[in-house]
């Protein structure tokens, strides 16, 4: 899980498909604090805890490991040692699916692992679950969406560089200290 809207409309649609499922949220430790707080609403609902994974070493020892260059769409090492790592050290050689939630209505894959025991699955590509569905869904349920996505259309870190300029001033408006971190990363790090 993410801690975003498809992520969550997965977890509660495979809820009862799948009672058994463990539910896995990668921590970079720079995400907002919706994410957290949201995520504590999702439990609730599902029942169960979230089973959260962290890097020890974190955002900054990436960072400096990565010669001070900041990820970028060319570069997502975020994604890769703040994510993807975290979850197959979780795995290990266990035989998984790994469910992910791309939507029927999406032209993409996501995240596949390299390592011969984790299968990914897409129960909305397959079930043809679109962006409304979504929506549906977690209006049903009562979650609906995190309080994030009144100025910011993805989860993920505050200074993530795939946020567009509203989202640089959604962040600068609902969390100026979090805009000011991101500015000098920014600024010592370019």
């Amino acid at each position: 899980m993410s801690g975003g809207k498809d992520s969550t409309a997965l977890a509660v649609y495979m809820r009862d498909r799948e009672p058994d499922m463990e539910y896995v949220f990668c921590d970079t430790k720079k995400e907002l604090q919706e994410t957290y707080d949201y995520l504590a609403k999702v439990e609730a609902y599902l029942g169960k805890p979230i089973i959260r994974l962290n890097d020890e070493r974190g955002f900054d020892h990436w960072l400096e490991v990565y010669g001070y260059y900041l990820p970028s769409p060319q570069m997502r090492w975020c994604t890769r040692q703040l994510k993807i790592r975290p979850f197959e050290r979780f795995v290990g050689d266990d035989p998984v699916i790994s469910y992910i939630g791309i939507r029927g209505d999406e032209r993409r894959d996501g995240y596949i692992s390299s390592k011969p025991n984790i299968t990914p699955r897409y129960p909305f590509k397959e079930d043809g679950i679109t962006e409304r569905d979504v929506y549906r869904i977690l209006d049903e349920c009562g979650l609906g969406v995190p309080d994030y996505y009144k100025w910011r259309t993805r989860s993920g870190c505050y200074f993530c560089f795939f946020q567009r300029k509203a989202e640089w001033l959604g962040l600068k408006d609902n969390h100026p200290q979090l805009f000011q971190d991101a500015k000098a990363y920014e600024k010592s790090h370019s």
